[in-house]
């Protein structure tokens, strides 16, 4: 896995519904937790966003953004990561090129009513993933805007038991339970620790 490397691409779904303002600060917010602009992350075309991170961190660092665009009401975010390799460096993400980012690009053009989707160069990691992460977006795709800020916040701080969550996001800690409860929060960090382990085999 030396010489891989995760692209992702995305980008923000009903994005005209709402002014930039609305949901560019939180796109940069997330991609700045994962790199420096432009070499590790850009957005083009307005709505659109590539970030490049390495393979072990592409499925946490997707729910990690998903969780934070997902903080604005109506607003959600599609997502391909591409697993492969990278043949040539650029200053700017978007000009890199390499195998890595042909997956990322064919498994986005792929995509149409899924939110979230992986390619490889194995068939067999791909099916089993991509069928856990459909059966995991039908709940993430319906997280409400606190919902999200609690599974973002929960994300950011790993260590952190549901007292201290609750004392940072000045809430309770039952409502704290709750969220993660009807977010599929357990579910969703196994299905991460799941993919951990199967991309070192690849």
């Amino acid at each position: 896995m030396n010489n891989t490397t995760a692209i992702i691409t995305g980008d923000i779904i009903n994005s005209r519904k709402e002014t930039p303002k609305a949901w560019l600060p939180y796109l940069k917010e997330a991609l700045k937790a994962y790199g420096e602009e432009p070499r590790q992350w850009e957005i083009y075309r307005g709505d659109s966003f590539q970030l490049e991170v390495s393979p072990k961190q592409a499925l946490e660092a997707a729910i990690f953004i998903k969780a934070t665009i997902k903080q604005n009401k109506g607003i959600d975010v599609r997502i391909a990561i591409g697993i492969g390799e990278k043949d040539y460096d650029s200053e700017k993400i978007t000009e890199s090129n390499g195998s890595a980012f042909v997956h990322s690009g064919a498994c986005f053009e792929g995509l149409k009513k899924l939110t979230l989707a992986l390619q490889s160069d194995s068939k067999a990691f791909d099916s089993t993933l991509n069928l856990m992460l459909q059966l995991a977006s039908l709940n993430m795709n319906h997280w409400l805007p606190a919902t999200a800020r609690i599974v973002k916040a929960s994300m950011e701080n790993p260590d952190f038991n549901q007292k201290e969550l609750a004392a940072l996001l000045e809430n309770s800690q039952s409502n704290i339970s709750e969220a993660l409860i009807r977010a599929g929060f357990d579910e969703v960090q196994k299905m991460i620790d799941y993919y951990k382990t199967q991309i070192e085999q690849l």
